[in-house]
C-alpha cells in the first residue's frame, strides 16, 4: 500500500514562502556601488521600476511574501507604495505594509506583506531600539489555536539591539504554536541573540544556513525563514536572481490539515 492509500494518513497543507530585502528597488552589484550610486538611491528612476517588475514576475510562485526595505511612498520611489505596486503587478490579491522610520519626504522604509491567502488580522509591532524606527508585522491566517502566524521583521545592525528585538519577538510568537518568522535579521543563525530566540520561543533552527548577502557573492546568512516545531520545513533555498544587495530566501513548509488559512482566491 502506498503512502497516499494509507487510510489514516493525516491531511496536510503545503505553502511556499518568500522573504526579500528589496532596498527600495535599487540594484547593487558590488560594494563600490553603495558609494557610486548613493545619490541615485535617493531618487526615483526607471531602473527601480524595471527591477520591481522583474521581482513581480517571480512572486506568483509563492503563497506568502515578506518584504523588507520596501518604500512606503517617498521621493526615492517616486512616491510609490512599493508593496502595493508589487502585489498588483504580480496579481496577488492581499497586501499590507508597516511604514517605519520616515526621513522627511526623501525615504520611508516599510515591511511589507503580499499574500495569496487572506489574513484574518495584521498587527504592527514597534521593536525596541535606542534609535526608534524598527518594526515587525504579524499576519494571522485562520482562527484561534488553528491559526498560522507569520511575522516579518527587519532587525538592527547592533547586536545588543537585536537581542532586545528578538527577545520581544520570542514573547509575541510563544502564543502561537504554528509560527513563522522571516526577514532580514542582520545576524547569523548561530549568534548569541539567535540562540536566545530559539531558547525562549517555539522556533527551531534550520539544519543549515543559507547565505544571502551580498547578493553578488553570498557568504553571510543574514536573511532567514524560521518555523515552529509543529511546522514541517521541507526546503529552504536562496533564489538565484538578485533584486537588491540581498538574495531572496524561499521555503516550502507543510502544515497539519486542521490549520486553516482562509481558502485561496483567484483575482478577477
Amino acid at each position: 500500500m502506498t503512502h497516499a492509500e494509507t487510510p489514516n494518513a493525516a491531511p496536510e497543507r503545503r505553502l511556499r514562502l518568500l522573504s526579500c530585502n528589496i532596498l527600495a528597488g535599487a540594484s547593487v552589484q558590488r560594494y563600490s556601488e553603495y558609494l557610486t550610486r548613493s545619490i541615485n538611491s535617493l531618487l526615483p528612476g526607471r531602473s527601480k521600476l524595471d527591477n520591481l517588475d522583474r521581482l513581480a514576475e517571480v512572486l506568483p510562485q509563492f503563497d506568502v511574501i515578506g518584504l523588507q526595505e520596501a518604500d512606503a511612498g517617498s521621493l526615492r520611489s517616486g512616491f510609490l507604495n512599493q508593496t502595493r505596486y508589487l502585489a498588483e503587478a504580480a496579481g496577488m490579491p492581499f497586501w499590507s505594509h508597516q511604514p517605519n522610520r520616515p526621513m522627511a519626504r526623501l525615504a520611508h522604509s516599510a515591511n511589507g506583506l503580499i499574500s495569496r491567502i487572506e489574513p484574518i488580522s495584521v498587527l504592527d509591532y514597534p521593536l525596541p531600539s535606542r534609535i526608534p524606527g524598527r518594526g515587525a508585522l504579524l499576519a494571522r491566517f485562520g482562527e484561534g489555536a488553528d491559526s498560522l502566524a507569520v511575522m516579518i521583521a527587519h532587525l538592527s545592525l547592533s547586536a545588543p539591539a537585536r537581542a532586545k528585538q528578538l527577545g520581544f519577538i520570542a514573547e509575541v510568537l510563544q502564543d502561537y504554536p504554528h509560527a513563522v518568522l522571516m526577514g532580514d535579521l542582520n545576524t547569523e543563525i548561530r549568534s548569541a541573540e539567535m540562540k536566545h530566540l530559539f531558547a525562549k520561543s517555539g522556533l527551531v533552527p534550520p539544519d543549515q544556513a543559507t547565505p544571502t548577502f551580498p547578493s553578488w557573492k553570498p557568504k553571510r546568512a543574514l536573511d532567514h525563514i524560521l518555523t515552529s516545531e509543529k511546522i514541517q520545513l521541507d526546503k529552504v533555498w536562496a533564489l538565484p536572481q538578485a533584486f537588491s544587495d540581498h538574495l531572496p530566501i524561499a521555503a516550502e513548509i507543510r502544515l497539519p490539515g486542521h490549520i486553516a488559512p482562509r481558502p485561496y482566491r483567484t483575482r478577477r
